[in-house]
């Protein structure tokens, strides 16, 4: 099952998990290897005090096997904040597999990664993410039950995009109504970065609402088709942080909010898709406070995504995983409530509201 060797992970890597600057007293970490099907993947199971630990799988071709060992350690504590500030009864747990979405994929390395899934007897359940879809979910069926982000003809909830968009447009409201006292997004100016599956569905909503759209992509092809279909105006990824905006929504990958970027942005609030978007959370959620812009904290506001793949596991109904994410409005208003009354930034309170609902479940 572990074959570290192969992995070039190695005894100093190895010894550096739990050192390492994202290590958060995860429960478990397995590397997963498979030369036949030539998998190389990552488990971190974070916390499973409320429940078994739930995340998609994502594939990325990291520079790195460290890269992507820190990559899977911040996903997944991500994951049991999310679950928790959400009142899910599941922990938190990710999945990374080193490789290209677009030409490594075979039904053969997901079979394989199945087995693995299923060698941890439910304490992780997967689903999908960046670089995986709903098929590569049922090549993973074939070897474990513990798999979500099925197609409704499974029983599934089929693609999750749409529902953590509306999760995020909720978060983005109720951001509008606490920074300028309505949350119609009428006439504002959003700017979308990344619009892959979830960031696509988020600027038809925008844009139903009355926004002005701007959206920026490494990939130009889904770029162009966006642009054309929703009449949105297309930024250079190095003029993003440069742009005048009235929002910001991160939904590419994550660490965009870094000190070179805080500084050049010219916005009132950012609320976005995007996991792990502060680089550093203590420096940078201080830094988004101080320049005063308001944050929407990303695994709070990108839960909805989790709450469909939940509702699978209880029989899947749409309308119910949608109401509960409309409740994502309530709690974002909750979690500036709380933060201006502690003074403490809102990364800071929400991570706060989660802890104490993991501490009351240990007791």
């Amino acid at each position: 099952m572990l074959e570290v060797k192969d992995l070039k992970v190695s005894a100093k890597t190895e010894n550096l998990v739990w050192g390492h600057d994202s290590f958060s007293d995860h429960e478990q970490v397995v590397f997963c290897y498979d030369k036949a099907t030539r998998l190389k993947a990552i488990i971190a199971i974070h916390n499973t005090t409320l429940g078994p630990s739930l995340g998609g799988t994502r594939m990325w071709t990291y520079k790195s096997e460290a890269e992507a060992l820190n990559d899977v350690l911040r996903l997944s504590r991500g994951m049991t904040y999310k679950a928790a500030i959400s009142g899910l009864k599941l922990g938190g747990g990710k999945a990374v597999i080193i490789g290209d979405s677009r030409k490594d994929k075979s039904e053969a390395l997901f079979r394989k990664y199945g087995e693995f899934v299923e060698s941890l007897g439910g304490r992780y359940i997967t689903a999908e993410d960046v670089g995986t879809s709903t098929a590569d979910m049922v090549y993973v069926r074939e070897s474990t039950k513990h798999v979500t982000g099925l197609p409704e003809s499974m029983g599934g909830g089929g693609d999750p995009s749409p529902v953590t968009a509306y999760g995020v447009f909720m978060g983005m409201k109720a951001s509008a109504k606490e920074t300028w006292g309505n949350d119609s997004l009428s006439g504002k100016k959003i700017m979308i970065q990344g619009v892959g599956h979830v960031g696509e569905y988020l600027v038809k909503m925008v844009q139903d609402e009355g926004a002005k759209v701007y959206i920026s992509d490494i990939n130009q092809e889904q770029l162009a088709v966006v642009a054309k279909q929703f009449n949105a105006e297309i930024i250079s990824p190095d003029a993003v942080y440069d742009l005048d905006m009235d929002i910001y929504a991160p939904c590419a990958l994550g660490a965009t909010l870094n000190t070179e970027n805080i500084s050049r942005l010219k916005c009132s609030i950012i609320a976005g898709s995007a996991n792990n978007q502060l680089a550093d959370e203590g420096v940078h959620g201080r830094m988004i406070t101080e320049k005063g812009i308001l944050y929407a904290p990303d695994f709070l506001i990108n839960a909805g995504g989790l709450i469909n793949v939940y509702s699978e596991l209880k029989g899947y109904n749409h309308q119910q995983a949608l109401d509960q994410s409309k409740h994502i409005y309530d709690t974002t208003l909750e979690i500036f409530r709380k933060a201006k009354t502690e003074n403490i930034t809102t990364a800071s309170a929400a991570i706060k509201i989660a802890e104490e609902r993991i501490a009351a479940a240990k007791k």
